[in-house]
């Protein structure tokens, strides 16, 4: 289970950094990842905070959620990203030999390299 959703008021997470949108990732019965991201438009996050179960991470950030309230999307496809909107994984990770620094994406069916913006 993944859902996401806009904060109230954007917040600093460090001095340079400011957050506008957080996503609850579900992984398991006793796994929970919140991802934080930088931009409206970001993919991927830029920071990521680890809870034993849903109620913890929904007790934490369910006040910092604006009105339209947490967007429930699907989870990601099997080697992609826990944390991108989009199908991206590691190139290689669906072989057992991950590229780290390469990532690619499926588009119209077809895994394509993916650069970050």
């Amino acid at each position: 289970m993944r859902m996401y959703g806009y904060v109230k008021e954007p917040f600093k997470a460090n001095k340079k950094d400011t957050i506008y949108k957080i996503m609850i990732h579900e992984i398991k019965k006793h796994e929970v990842m919140v991802y934080l991201y930088t931009s409206k438009d970001a993919i991927s996050c830029s920071f990521d905070h680890y809870y034993p179960d849903i109620e913890s991470a929904l007790e934490d950030w369910q006040d910092e959620i604006d009105e339209q309230g947490w967007i429930h999307i699907e989870d990601p496809l099997p080697d992609c990203q826990h944390d991108a909107f989009l199908p991206i994984r590691v190139k290689g990770r669906d072989s057992g030999n991950p590229q780290w620094e390469q990532l690619e994406i499926l588009e119209d069916g077809v895994w394509r390299e993916y650069k970050e913006e």
